[in-house]
């Protein structure tokens, strides 16, 4: 079994993630800013601390065999992810260990040869800055000579707290295209998603690439 660090423990996606990989026989180390919002269990180990932290995020994944990023790309005070994701490849590196990224769907395109779903008119102003950020993730990533296999998750687009669905243990997977269903429905519950994201760390299958997840 793994040692899995979670960063964004206590999300949406994290937490999903989490718990999937505890009901597997995973040691998951779940961090976040607060973690009285989860429960002991047992593998769990609960780790308080800022993940914007370069000296906290290279000490809490000491001995992890996969480092989780399930955090938002632009935090509460304007910093972005985007901006302050070296140090996790650093300390994924530093631990030999696997990176693996919950990212966005707005950077997925609609159609070979797009365009990507952030830039289509339906897109929500709002939504913009988050997808756009995530999406700079992704591209420096791809960008970087890093040595490190990382994954990046990229969720149907309809995924998150407001459509939480169910687990119905299915889903199909694609490379860069969103995954829509006969009626043009983009979604995927978190559990799902979470399995999805859990298979990959227990079968590797996709290296230093983003890959999809949707119904």
């Amino acid at each position: 079994m793994s040692t899995i660090v979670v960063f964004g423990g206590t999300g949406y996606a994290g937490s999903a993630i989490t718990h999937e990989a505890l009901s597997r026989g995973h040691q998951v180390v779940a961090v976040a800013r607060d973690t009285s919002k989860l429960d002991a269990a047992d593998g769990l180990t609960l780790a308080q601390g800022d993940a914007f932290d370069a000296d906290f995020v290279a000490e809490v994944t000491k001995g992890a065999d996969v480092v989780v990023v399930a955090l938002h790309a632009v935090q509460s005070d304007g910093s972005e992810l985007k901006d302050r994701f070296q140090h996790f490849v650093d300390a994924a590196a530093a631990a030999g260990a696997r990176l693996g990224i919950v990212g966005g769907a707005g950077s997925l395109l609609v159609a070979d040869g797009g365009p990507a779903l952030y830039d289509t008119p339906e897109f929500p102003d709002a939504f913009k800055g988050e997808a756009k950020s995530h999406g700079l993730v992704l591209e420096a990533l791809r960008a970087s000579d890093t040595d490190v296999d990382w994954f990046y998750v990229s969720p149907a687009a309809a995924f998150g707290s407001f459509n939480p669905g169910e687990r119905l243990g299915t889903y199909r997977t694609s490379d860069d295209l969103l995954l829509t269903d006969a009626e043009g429905n983009s979604e995927v519950s978190g559990a799902d998603f979470a399995i999805a994201f859990v298979d990959e760390i227990e079968t590797p299958a996709h290296h230093q690439a983003r890959f999809a997840v949707a119904y």
